[in-house]
């Protein structure tokens, strides 16, 4: 009894310690926890882009306690699939089991193979990669339906936790499956790149020391994502860093953008098309002008792809402020395809500091202004408890007409609406009394032309705030670096 006590308390500080290692995912983990502890079979999908840290939460949380583990295989055929998945079989049951030609038998093995843990008092069951196993023709997800439905679903004890980077087949065929599948996952969770906040926590962890506006810099360049991050060498500063993930001879980051969308579209060509366009329209573009500018031809099916690029976080769906739902706009909001697109896609100029290069160049500092606006529209929960207005419920906007253009409105129940001027630089940013007069003007043409009967603030989001001077009291918002780090 003592002895089973100690290898508790061995395998507690094991497990322990594997969360300490993990950065945010709180609330992922708090989930994943409480799945694990009902007395009911859990179907689970862990979903989200590729390169974010799906495999790395559940290895790091659970690969202990692995009955059985699988991955699919990026561009492999069926009888390949089937072979690893063989592999697999056989390793954790120490059994032999014949490779056979279809899912059906398959899932059979494993039911087989699972049936004899009957006594265990859960049994956990990880297929990582689950939309590279549906290969044409392979009837996998039938084969799936009929493993879960005719066996695994009648089992209190099953724990079985998929994963995909291809969200477009985790949220079209398997959640919104309209077979024996549909309504069978019991629960899902949606990853998301890391916050501010977290990836300064996730580059100190990797021995990174960077100031604020440095992490910025990093999350301008490659966003919030684990794999990217991991890359960033701590001996280097972060402007060195950008030119040997991009600029490099065989630069990591330089072939990453294509694989991207071969690895989680079908149709990768027109998505990468949608993506690059957006990418040189900064402000966004109509459904319309999309249609017009790529020749699409205006289906169901350009709807799914706009869908599935929003679901990826690739692009947003937004609204002008007072426009009708047929006019949205669709912008590209994936920092890494912004920046990759801007400076490295159409690249010949074999100059391997470029970025160094172009240091105190217009256009990086016309870039970093913009892409300092798609890190604040990314944080908007930080803006609005900075503004004190995260419980009262806001439409969040844009506004223009031909006299003017306000990138962020933030339109309030309490009859109050934000006009937001954001701004990238490495000091307080000084409002002078020319820029003050453009922002009061801009509130004018905003309040004619929307007809606006509620009080309109002038607010700056800006790294150091702004600078104290006759003009600043006239703000009656200021938003800076340190807010947009705040957890919340």
């Amino acid at each position: 009894m003592l002895f089973l006590l100690y290898l508790h308390r061995i395998y507690s500080n094991i497990l322990f310690m594997a969360r300490e290692e993990i950065i945010g995912r709180k609330r992922e983990m708090a989930l994943l926890d409480s799945y694990m502890a009902t007395a009911r079979p859990e179907f689970i999908a862990l979903y989200g882009r590729r390169r974010i840290g799906k495999t790395f939460l559940v290895k790091k949380l659970y690969e202990e306690s692995f009955d059985f583990y699988v991955t699919g295989i990026f561009d492999k055929s069926k009888k390949e699939q089937l072979a690893n998945f063989n592999r697999q079989l056989n390793n954790y049951s120490n059994s032999y089991y014949p490779i056979v030609d279809n899912w059906f038998d398959a899932f059979a093995q494993l039911q087989h193979y699972l049936g004899t843990l009957k006594d265990k008092q859960r049994i956990l069951v990880f297929f990582d990669e689950l939309p590279w196993m549906d290969t044409p023709r392979s009837k996998f997800i039938r084969a799936l339906e009929l493993f879960w439905n005719e066996w695994a679903s009648s089992r209190n004890n099953i724990k079985f936790i998929v994963c995909g980077s291809a969200t477009t087949w985790m949220t079209s065929k398997l959640l919104g499956d309209k077979g024996g599948l549909h309504n069978r996952v019991t629960r899902q969770i949606k990853l998301r790149p890391f916050t501010l906040a977290e990836t300064e926590e996730y580059l100190v962890s990797i021995g990174f020391r960077p100031d604020r506006l440095q992490t910025v810099e990093a999350y301008m360049c490659v966003g919030g994502t684990p794999f990217y991050l991991n890359m960033f060498n701590p001996m280097f500063s972060v402007t060195q860093n950008i030119d040997e993930l991009f600029f490099s001879e065989d630069a990591p980051l330089q072939k990453e953008f294509p694989f991207l969308f071969r690895s989680l579209f079908n149709d990768s060509v027109t998505y990468r098309r949608i993506v690059e366009l957006l990418g040189d329209k900064l402000k966004g573009m109509t459904r319309g002008e999309i249609i017009k500018s790529l020749k699409l031809v205006d289906n169901g099916n350009l709807t799914e792809i706009l869908d599935n690029l929003c679901q990826c976080d690739f692009i947003r769906k937004y609204s002008a402020y007072g426009k009708k739902q047929r006019e949205v706009m669709y912008q590209l909001i994936d920092l890494y395809s912004l920046f990759y697109i801007k400076y490295v896609m159409n690249d010949n100029s074999q100059d391997t500091h470029k970025w160094s290069n172009m240091i105190d160049s217009g256009s990086r500092k016309a870039w970093s202004g913009y892409a300092f606006e798609q890190v604040c529209l990314l944080h908007l929960p930080q803006i609005k408890k900075r503004l004190g207005i995260d419980t009262i419920s806001t439409d969040i906007c844009s506004w223009q007409n031909d006299k003017a253009q306000i990138d962020l409105v933030i339109d309030r129940r309490d009859r109050i609406i934000n006009l937001c001027e954001m701004k990238y630089c490495d000091k307080p940013f000084s409002v002078t009394k020319s820029y003050l007069a453009k922002m009061e003007q801009r509130r004018e043409y905003f309040a004619e032309a929307t007809s606006a009967t509620k009080a309109l603030h002038l607010t700056v989001i800006a790294p150091y705030g702004i600078a104290g001077n006759s003009q600043s009291s006239k703000i009656q918002s200021v938003v800076n670096m340190d807010d947009l780090f705040k957890t919340v």
